[in-house]
């Protein structure tokens, strides 16, 4: 899902995947991809894509009955939590992984990159 912000090899080394083989239904395969999108986007535009030196790291794991997902940048720009006011990714993000994953999405902003976590039941990945 990552492979079109790659398309000049620039990225290389410099993404780093680490998920466990699972089957994703159609539907939710659909709106995990505008999630990642949606990170992924933002990374190039404002985080450390954008940014020589930098690397994002998207991990999953399995918890129980949930599968956690952890978006990490580093090495970009000097990062500050947002205003008040959410954007417009922020709230897409919000409205996919709660209304039709039935999962939470939560962020912590140190100065050095973005980490966002994702739970997302398991249950809703089968589609």
């Amino acid at each position: 899902m990552l492979r079109p912000y790659d398309d000049l090899g620039a990225f290389s080394g410099r993404v780093r995947v680490s998920a466990p083989r699972m089957g994703i239904g159609e539907a939710p395969a659909t709106n995990l991809a505008l999630v990642l999108h949606e990170l992924a986007t933002n990374s190039v535009k404002h985080g450390p894509l954008s940014a020589p030196a930098g690397l994002l790291d998207v991990a999953c794991l399995i918890e129980g009955e949930d599968a956690i997902i952890t978006w990490t940048e580093r090495g970009g720009p000097t990062v500050e939590p947002p205003a008040a006011g959410k954007g417009f990714g922020s709230k897409l993000l919000a409205r996919i992984v709660g209304s039709h994953f039935r999962g939470g999405v939560t962020y912590d902003w140190p100065p050095e990159g973005l980490i966002a976590r994702l739970r997302i039941p398991t249950a809703r990945l089968d589609g």
